[in-house]
């Protein structure tokens, strides 16, 4: 118990000094500029087969297809409506990008980047994640509710009613369950996915505006980000108990969990990526932070190169890039 003081004394004293610590187990590797995008950079997706990243650039109003091999822009998926979340499918080669400003989630051709369907939701279509098992490509949308599309006929075939908009969601194979960021009601959601409902609330008590959520499925955690105040909550998702609390740096957006070496990343709008170290499932330290940039607050992990891809939007004297990092 004498350690927590310590820890969170020395994360203040960074906070402080803006400096990057030795023990930080991320390197930028390479830096990609995008020099046609302007504004806001939301959610990206990765095609491990061709090496591209997809990236939802929400204020231009396109997503941008790189090549993170030869590192270069290869085309950009243009007209679009406030592109907010993006996710490549593997199985039929297509983009699914979730519009919020017509709540239209599209279907492209990752081949001609061609339109071939568009799914209607009520508005504000935002967060995309799969079912692999149970093939459903899952959009959170509107006013509160999350939309559930068949991966191979591409038509809507449920929706599950929220209290509110919905930001991150993750979805529980083992335990047959959708954890979902409810930051309008201060809470978490939990849908029962044999149900089609949500079946229980967890309030936030700690900190608000829960926005970015990952999920260490084997370990029953959820790690969620807030923003006020900003903080790294760790819940044990089989009680709903927040088992550990970390101050972190402001806006945080994207959070992710890197299995391989225990670490937490999470992409924070203040300019850092700030880390913490897994040690066990109830324990969990602060174990560095890296300098980005401004406003640098979507990120990417790609666990197959060991890699966060950190996506950095147009600011004084800069323009729009796509920072690797790549863990140690």
């Amino acid at each position: 118990m004498k350690q927590i003081p310590l820890i969170i004394f020395c994360f203040v004293c960074l906070q402080g000094c803006k400096t990057q610590p030795l023990n930080s187990m991320l390197t930028l590797q390479a830096s990609i500029t995008l020099p046609e995008v302007k504004g806001r950079i939301d959610h990206l997706s990765y095609d491990s087969r061709h090496q591209i990243l997809f990236v939802a650039a929400l204020g231009n109003n396109s997503v941008e297809v790189i090549d993170l091999k030869n590192q270069k822009i290869v085309h950009s998926i243009k007209n679009l409506n406030e592109p907010q979340g993006v996710f490549y499918l593997t199985e039929n080669n297509s983009i699914f990008i979730s519009n919020g400003g017509t709540g239209e989630c599209l279907v492209i051709d990752a081949n001609t980047y061609q339109q071939t369907n568009s799914i209607k939701l009520s508005g504000d279509a935002d967060n995309v994640r799969y079912d692999s098992v149970n093939k459903l490509i899952y959009v959170g949308y509107g006013d509160g509710g999350i939309g559930s599309i068949d991966a191979r006929s591409l038509k809507l075939v449920s929706e599950i009613k929220l209290s509110a908009h919905p930001e991150a969601f993750q979805l529980d194979q083992s335990a047959k369950k959708i954890y979902v960021n409810v930051p309008d009601n201060k809470q978490i959601e939990i849908i029962d996915l044999e149900k089609n409902a949500v079946t229980d609330t967890w309030p936030m008590t700690e900190a608000f505006s829960n926005f970015p959520m990952c999920l260490d499925e084997i370990n029953h955690r959820l790690f969620i980000g807030c923003r006020h105040a900003p903080k790294l909550l760790v819940i044990d998702t089989q009680t709903g108990n927040t088992i550990s609390s970390f101050p972190v740096d402001s806006d945080v957006d994207d959070i992710f969990y890197n299995s391989k070496t225990k670490e937490i990343y999470l992409t924070c709008g203040g300019g850092y990526v700030d880390i913490f170290k897994q040690l066990d499932s109830n324990t969990y330290i602060f174990n560095g932070k890296i300098a980005t940039h401004s406003g640098a607050r979507t990120s990417l992990f790609i666990p197959e190169l060991n890699s966060l891809v950190v996506a950095s939007p147009t600011g004084i004297n800069r323009k729009a890039s796509i920072l690797i990092y790549t863990s140690n």
